[in-house]
């Protein structure tokens, strides 16, 4: 029954010649709405601009679907790839693939299930480079993150790119869920100094938490509480002169309600964080629900923006920088504060 349902999906994807636009099956509307789908739809809408020998398969696409069958879907892999992990391919960020999988994939996620809208477009610029500041909770996959890129896109046709984790690039499960390199030819930017420092030479759009993974870490109870922000946004943004642009983002803590961080078992399995909650034991069942999210609706509320020139000091002065993020990050508080009184 598997081979044969195989065989039609197969059919539906070959009907996409390559250099078409991919073009939603009833099995994609059926993965985007069922949970354990939303790994399926991820892989097959690369598969469809890219070589992918190492990738899934219809037969353990087929078993991501019933409970359990993920853990049979990874061992196939596993013995088809002869006890070993998928290749690593090289892979640069790539705009035209960004906006394909923008407009074909994120975007009726982004409008229809996480129902995202920007406030305060009047406080957007119209150009670049600029450095896109967001409080970051969620404790889920980033889709916080990745509906605000998509938004602006929509709003001002910007390349935007997100700063991620250096876990969310290599980390062994994520190279198993998605294709290798599937973060970096989307746009993301690895948290570290000399990517970002990088990047910002470019003069590129980036979302930035300047809470770093201790926004993600926070869990439920302290969902809207700030955590110290990190120095390095405010040196780069005084250093290559491109200004901050603040956004509170309301509605993430949604994305995965009631959940606390595991601290001891996250720290043996080297995750950046670990949310238990009762949607768990679902996970458990069905683990490529990993990168699927409660439905919510995030409201991103833009902030005026913070003009390079206030950050103008020498790179020295450590506790200057140390002072004007903090500053910032009261700001922010505040104006979370005064949302949650008013919504």
């Amino acid at each position: 029954m598997i081979d044969q349902h195989s065989e039609n999906l197969l059919n539906s994807q070959l009907e996409n010649t390559p250099g078409e636009g991919y073009i939603f099956s009833w099995f994609d509307w059926f993965c985007l709405w069922y949970p354990p789908g939303w790994l399926i739809l991820f892989n097959r809408h690369w598969q469809h601009y890219h070589t992918d020998s190492d990738g899934w398969n219809w037969l353990e696409y087929g078993l991501f679907l019933i409970p359990g069958g993920f853990y049979l879907a990874l061992l196939s892999r596993w013995l088809r790839l002869g006890f070993r992990s998928p290749q690593k391919e090289v892979g640069e960020f790539d705009p035209k693939y960004q906006q394909a999988f923008g407009e074909e994939v994120l975007g009726p996620i982004v409008k229809y299930y996480f129902r995202g809208e920007l406030q305060q477009v009047e406080n957007l610029p119209q150009t670049g480079p600029l450095i896109v500041a967001m409080n970051h909770a969620g404790m889920c996959f980033p889709w916080d993150f990745l509906t605000l890129g998509y938004l602006l896109s929509e709003a001002r046709g910007w390349v935007v790119q997100p700063v991620a984790s250096p876990v969310l690039f290599e980390h062994p499960w994520v190279i198993w869920y998605l294709p290798p390199k599937w973060s970096q030819v989307l746009g993301g930017v690895r948290a570290e100094l000399d990517y970002f420092e990088a990047a910002m030479a470019q003069n590129k759009i980036l979302l930035y938490a300047p809470e770093g993974i201790r926004g993600p870490l926070k869990g439920w109870k302290r969902r809207y509480q700030l955590e110290k922000f990190d120095v390095s946004f405010i040196k780069l943004s005084d250093r290559y002169q491109i200004p901050i642009l603040p956004v509170v983002c309301i509605g993430s803590e949604f994305l995965h309600p009631w959940a606390v961080n595991l601290e001891k078992l996250q720290r043996l399995i080297k995750l950046p964080f670990l949310p238990f909650s009762p949607l768990m034991f679902i996970l458990l069942l069905f683990p490529s629900m990993g990168i699927w999210a409660m439905r919510t609706r995030l409201r991103y509320f833009i902030q005026p923006l913070e003009p390079a020139e206030l950050y103008n000091y020498s790179n020295k002065e450590r506790t200057v920088a140390y002072r004007l993020a903090q500053q910032l990050c009261e700001k922010l508080q505040n104006k979370i504060n005064q949302l949650l009184r008013e919504i």
